[in-house]
């Protein structure tokens, strides 16, 4: 199942590598958002009702992050040569970002919910399901429903929502346009949402500069070491 484009090839200037820096930088905003709440309350404006601050708009753009990493999720697994390679690093570093997840969090050793590595690795392993039967509808059907109870009893990162919406990305690749809906209906800040179709509208469908395992694993670790960073600051400048 390819990946279908809106606009013609010479208008997408942008590779899966420029994608995927803008999802982490996108993420590093929303998370110091989160991090620096308490400096950031103070209003700047109100437009039909809706009282703006820089937290409101740092999250808000600080949501195209989720959106980006399930669309790069679906190229991955197009073009990976070894899938459970890919499935195994996913795995792993969501063990890995447990603590750091938990720290930034709750500021303890402890948290209800699992880090959106995991919801990666579910949504992997459902588009891998889905794919694998595609001509055994009834197995792919029991495993995305296993799947799906253990996104469920994990309490991913973004709950089930974030795994049907890693699975429609992949089922929904040849309509872009369906994409966007999907994501407008299933995630709840629907303007952040529709704000990552802009920059995925622009997919070269190209891999880009990012490669080889230290570039790969660099991005990986991004994620865990970034919220290890902001925890820090966070009892720095807050005490707690």
């Amino acid at each position: 199942m390819k990946q279908a484009y809106i606009l013609p090839r010479r208008f997408r200037p942008l590779s899966g590598s420029a994608l995927k820096l803008l999802a982490l930088f996108a993420m590093l905003v929303d998370h110091s958002a989160i991090c620096f709440s308490p400096l950031l309350g103070r209003q700047l404006f109100v437009l039909l009702g809706i009282r703006f601050t820089p937290y409101i708009l740092l999250r808000g753009f600080g949501r195209i992050a989720f959106p980006l990493f399930c669309f790069l999720l679906a190229e991955g697994y197009r073009h990976t040569r070894s899938r459970e390679r890919y499935a195994l690093s996913l795995l792993l570093f969501a063990l890995l970002s447990e603590l750091p997840f938990n720290l930034f969090n709750t500021g303890s050793f402890s948290h209800p919910h699992q880090n959106v590595f995991f919801t990666l690795f579910l949504g992997f392993l459902g588009i891998w399901a889905l794919d694998r039967f595609r001509k055994e509808p009834w197995k792919a059907s029991l495993l995305v429903l296993l799947l799906f109870g253990a996104s469920v009893l994990a309490k991913a990162d973004y709950g089930w929502k974030g795994f049907l919406f890693i699975l429609l990305t992949w089922l929904l690749s040849e309509q872009p346009l369906m994409q966007l809906f999907a994501g407008i209906v299933l995630l709840p800040w629907w303007a952040g949402v529709a704000l990552a179709y802009v920059p995925m509208s622009f997919y070269s469908g190209e891999r880009g500069f990012i490669r080889g395992k230290a570039a790969k694993y660099a991005c990986y670790v991004f994620y865990p070491a970034h919220l290890l960073v902001l925890w820090l600051l966070h009892r720095h400048f807050f005490g707690y």
